[in-house]
């Protein structure tokens, strides 16, 4: 295994990694900033206003990209896995 090939690994795993989390961590971001910006032109500071609405947001973005997600990783795997019969 030479240093070309790991790199290549942890490339398209850190690739991966941040396509999986990406579209999920959008939404938080984009659900929470909204949230704030509502509390703070409307003065309230209650704290379960700014976590339900990001748990709830972040459940429907699993259910819409969870295909996707899972089909990113299972492909990764599979990439692995075929690897693994190269080299030993």
């Amino acid at each position: 295994m030479t240093q070309v090939l790991v790199l290549s690994i942890m490339r398209k795993a850190f690739f991966t990694i941040m396509l999986v989390a990406g579209p999920v961590l959008v939404i938080a971001l984009a659900v929470g900033l909204i949230i704030s910006i509502l509390q703070a032109t409307t003065q309230i500071q209650e704290q379960t206003l700014s976590f339900v609405p990001k748990i709830i947001a972040v459940f429907f973005a699993l259910i819409i990209f969870g295909s996707f997600m899972i089909n990113k990783i299972i492909s990764l795997t599979h990439e692995l896995f075929a690897l693994i019969e190269t080299i030993g």
